[in-house]
Formats: C-alpha cells, structure tokens, sequence
C-alpha cells in the first residue's frame, strides 16, 4: 500500500443503536482495524436530532466512485467486467464505491438487476471499502424497497435524491426521505441534482432534513457555485461532498471532504492525486494545477452531451471494460472520441508530470518569476 493511500485511509464511522447503549458509559472513539489497513472508527452517536430508532453516523472522506455498469453489444451486463472495475478502482486507492448510481446507468437496469448488483457487490467488495446504494426511483415505496434491500445486502450508506418528475414540493421531498430512512435506518448522503430530476433541495428543505439524524451528507451536483457557500457557511452539520467533477476544486476550498467523482472510473491516479493536495495536503497550488490539467476532461465529460459514453470510452482507452450503453442512449461518434481521447492523454501526461516534479505550474513559475 502507498503512502498517500495510508495517509488519506477513510475514517468511516459507524454505529448502531445497541452499540450506543452498551457503550453509554464510554465517550472514547475506539478504533477497530479494517481490511487493508483502512481505519474504521465506531463512536457513539450524539445529534441531538430527529431520530427514526436506528441512527449510525458515517463521516464521509475521500473519493467515492460510482461505478459504471459495462454492457455488451446484446445488452446484456458484462459482469465480468463490471467485477473487474470494481478490483480495479479498490487497487487504485478509492476510498469507497457508490453501486446503483446515474453513472451506472442506473434508469436502464431492471428491478432484478439493481437488486443483484448490490448483492454481488457487497460480496466483491469484501469490507475492503465502505459503499454507498444509489436507491432512486419515480415511487417513494420503490425507493424505500430498493433502501430496504441494500440494507439487508450490507451497504453502508445511501444515495438520495427527488424522485423525478414528479417536481415534489420542499415538504413533500423532506417526507420522501424521511420514508426512505424509515425503511433502512442507514447514513443518507442527499443527492442534489435538479438538471436530472426537476427538484431542487432548497434552504427549508434543507433546515427541515438536517433534523433527521441519519441525513448526514449532500452530494451537490446543481453546479451553482453559490450552493457551495451556503451548505458549507448555513448548514455545518451537513457534509458537503462533491457531486460535479467540474469544480472539485472550489468544494475542497470550502472544506468538502469527500468527492462522488464519476471520472474516477477512467481517471482513478489523477482524481486521487488532486484529491491528495488539496484535502489531505492542502496544497492548493498542486490542487490548481492539476485541476488545470483536468479541465479540458472535464468540459468534454460535462457538456459534451454524452457523459456516460465518454466515462466509458476513457475506460476502453486503458484496456478498461467500458462497454456499451443502454438504449435510449447511443454510442459516441468518432468526432468526440478523438477529443476525449486527445484531452485524457494530455491530462495523464501533465498530471504525472506534476507528481514527479517535472511540470512547474503556472502558479509557482509566475512567483518564482
């Protein structure tokens, strides 16, 4: 194991109710070696909030990567190579996995397929890593059986967002997941993505959903830099995680500790090493000039209007399985597979350039200048 990956190891916390009891008399953190040499940390859960009989507290840090789902040219899942991505991501040092996720094509699998990729996951996985289950559907009751059933196939946390649509009021959406986290008792990272769902996570609901104990995390996908700045200043209770690989860097100023990162799947060393300088380093200089390099990545990855296609082809260009996608989507044409594929190789190259000391940042030159 790597020195940055001991160092930036996840502390993940996490605890039940009877844990609470029996350690009532107890207010130390004790510490339980993982797997891997990835500490775990159980400490007694303490909000002071809205409580539904069966809290746990998850601190949520470091990269987590929802995993892509490779398909083959019938359709069918390679499961294989879905396996194979799963090894490859835990090798490359992320520190946790989201399985049911948007970039796992999630709207195109069936019930059953849903269903068995958190089982086959958490059985991969092996407590290696801690996983989050994307639970998300049209329905509050499908959404509450999905949390349900990756519960009792061991996922450590869940992914929430508005059901789409639907455009549920502030209110309506706050019931939406209180009922979800009536039905698992698990750790929510709230997933804020009103582009895809029609539904924004605003202010109240915000103030109305931190009462909950279990609602511990967002993921902020709006893009809105403002968001930003008034999770972290308003809402400190709150982990603020990444959720748009485009302003990873303005998140990790504001704090955020952990970033739900879909090129992670195609740009594991780098998205981990801008991680690194940023959160574990606090070198922001570093940050800055990798996340230079990154951009022209992620410009394609975000308004190239294929992001899944792209994600995927950035995997077959490392001998990754990528794989097809499912219909309604396409295939990508030749045109953007050559920017994507022009824009990676220059990214990997500046990135591990930056890393060994050959690449003086633009930053540093004009100090030293």
């Amino acid at each position: 194991m790597n020195a940055n990956r001991t160092y930036v190891s996840i502390q993940f916390v996490y605890v039940i109710s009877t844990l609470n009891r029996e350690q009532s008399s107890n207010h130390c953190p004790r510490r339980i070696d993982a797997d891997f040499g990835r500490g775990m940390w159980l400490k007694r859960a303490g909000l002071g909030t809205k409580r539904s009989g069966r809290e746990s507290e998850m601190r949520f840090q470091g990269i987590y990567t929802p995993v892509i789902t490779p398909f083959r040219g019938d359709g069918s899942i390679d499961q294989d190579g879905w396996a194979r991505m799963i090894e490859h991501l835990i090798a490359a040092g992320v520190h946790g996995l989201v399985i049911g996720g948007t970039t796992g094509e999630v709207y195109a699998l069936a019930r059953e397929e849903r269903i068995a990729q958190f089982e086959k996951a958490h059985e991969l996985i092996g407590g290696r890593v801690p996983w989050l289950a994307g639970v998300n559907d049209f329905r509050t009751e499908d959404c509450c059986a999905y949390a349900t059933a990756a519960r009792e196939r061991g996922a450590n946390a869940l992914l929430v967002a508005s059901p789409p649509y639907s455009q549920p009021s502030e209110e309506e959406l706050v019931d939406h997941c209180f009922e979800v986290d009536r039905a698992a008792g698990l750790p929510i990272m709230l997933y804020n993505y009103p582009g895809r769902t029609g539904a924004h996570m605003g202010e109240e609901f915000l103030r109305q959903a931190t009462r909950n104990a279990n609602i511990q995390a967002i993921k902020e996908s709006s893009g809105d830099v403002d968001r930003i700045h008034l999770i972290a200043r308003e809402f400190p209770r709150l982990q603020l995680s990444c959720g748009a690989d485009d302003q990873a860097l303005e998140f990790f100023a504001w704090g955020a500790e952990s970033w739900v990162c879909a090129a992670t799947n195609c740009l594991a060393a780098e998205t981990l090493a801008l991680y690194q300088a940023c959160v574990v380093d606090k070198d922001f200089d570093k940050g800055r000039a990798i996340m230079m390099a990154l951009m022209p990545v992620m410009t394609v990855l975000e308004r190239g209007g294929k992001f899944a296609q792209c994600v995927k082809y950035g995997c077959e260009l490392q001998d990754l399985p990528g794989g097809a996608v499912r219909a309604p989507l396409r295939p990508m044409d030749d045109a953007l597979k050559g920017e994507m594929r022009e824009v990676l190789t220059a990214a990997q190259t500046t990135v591990r350039r930056i890393q060994d000391g050959t690449e003086v940042t633009p930053i540093r030159q004009a100090v030293k200048g």
